[in-house]
């Protein structure tokens, strides 16, 4: 009775479209608990995106429709986020006593001199983040952008299939979601707790994002994926790509595979992420990380994190969305935990019906 009578947060489904993959992730929070109801992973047929752009409608919109007949559920309410060269985010300093009308109007001046395109065209929306520790006297304001195309295309789509889109956010944000929400307490919480430093290695591009002092403190893409492997494994194994992701997923490639392709990829992998940390350090003038965290498609492969901890000199880690968490039978059923590094920036968007949101 008891758990009966325990108010629930608003559901939100989580729904990360990815350039080969749609993941939709559907959770619920009382004040005690948080379970995952339900997962889905669906493939996206062909070369459907260019640059993060949709080019295949269709093909999308197949995934996207197999989503919603694997979850079954009544929700209709979605977030989704975007990425890419035309989506911008970026911290700019305010005064801290600006009304809610001057702070637009200095915003639109700050998004006008930042973005590169007209601001008819695109998106802008801002979140003061607090005391600025860089400049005295000043607040952090979080100013982002997305070209309107970007946004619309993902908006058609999801009505059509007649979800509603609620949320629209970006993923290096919604990764920073899911770490603030779902990764251990004592990497995030405690008061001495250093910068976790996780990469989701997706299909086309490696998102790093940084989390410290209860803030996403650094976010940036950088374009590599496993998009690399799969390509090696149809020259190697003389086989289309669809074919080979199809075995690599189900685990029927020849075993001669591990020797002949993967160590190449590690290598080129550990290579761009070393990069990609390099450009982070640089940036933040923080230190380099001890360790760091993995999820997306990459980070499923078998023995991934002793290879790349081997070739970074550095202890890495799987990023488990819902390990603090409890998984419904139903989840259990759909694999979720075997889906869980892959289901990062879909767990944080569905953390978003945890809080109050505005169009």
């Amino acid at each position: 009775m008891k758990k009966l009578l325990q108010k629930k947060a608003p559901q939100i489904l989580g729904l990360d479209i990815g350039t080969r993959y749609v993941k939709a992730v559907l959770l619920t929070k009382t004040a005690q608990s948080c379970e995952v109801d339900a997962v889905a992973c669906e493939p996206i047929a062909g070369n459907a995106f260019a640059d993060r752009d949709i080019k295949d409608f269709d093909a999308v919109s197949n995934a996207i429709k197999k989503v919603k007949m694997a979850l079954k559920i009544k929700s209709k309410d979605v977030a989704v986020a975007v990425s890419g060269s035309t989506v911008i985010s970026k911290i700019v300093y305010m005064d801290p006593n600006l009304s809610d009308l001057d702070l637009e109007s200095q915003i639109e001046i700050e998004a006008d001199s930042l973005i590169p395109y007209p601001l008819d065209e695109v998106y802008v929306d801002f979140e003061q983040l607090g005391q600025s520790q860089a400049h005295e006297e000043k607040v952090d304001v979080l100013l982002s952008a997305a070209h309107k195309d970007m946004v619309d295309s993902r908006v058609t789509l999801l009505r059509e299939v007649t979800f509603e889109p609620k949320v629209v956010d970006i993923e290096g944000f919604a990764l920073g979601n899911a770490i603030k929400e779902f990764a251990a307490p004592e990497l995030v919480m405690a008061e001495d707790a250093k910068p976790m430093v996780c990469i989701n290695i997706g299909a086309s591009q490696l998102l790093v994002t940084v989390f410290h002092q209860q803030r996403v403190a650094y976010t940036k893409e950088h374009t590599f994926g496993m998009e690399a492997l799969l390509q090696d494994l149809a020259i190697i194994l003389s086989m289309d790509k669809q074919e080979a992701e199809s075995q690599l997923l189900k685990e029927e490639l020849p075993t001669t595979w591990r020797e002949q392709v993967l160590p190449a990829f590690v290598s080129n992998l550990a290579q761009q992420i070393g990069r990609a940390l390099q450009v982070y350090i640089s940036t933040t003038r923080h230190e380099r990380p001890q360790t760091i965290h993995i999820c997306g498609g990459g980070a499923v492969l078998s023995g991934i994190c002793e290879e790349l901890a081997s070739e970074l000199a550095v202890d890495v880690a799987l990023f488990n969305p819902f390990g603090q968490m409890q998984l419904s039978e139903v989840a259990v059923k759909q694999g979720a935990d075997k889906l869980a590094p892959q289901l990062a920036i879909a767990a944080g968007l569905a953390s978003r019906g945890f809080y109050s949101w505005h169009m």
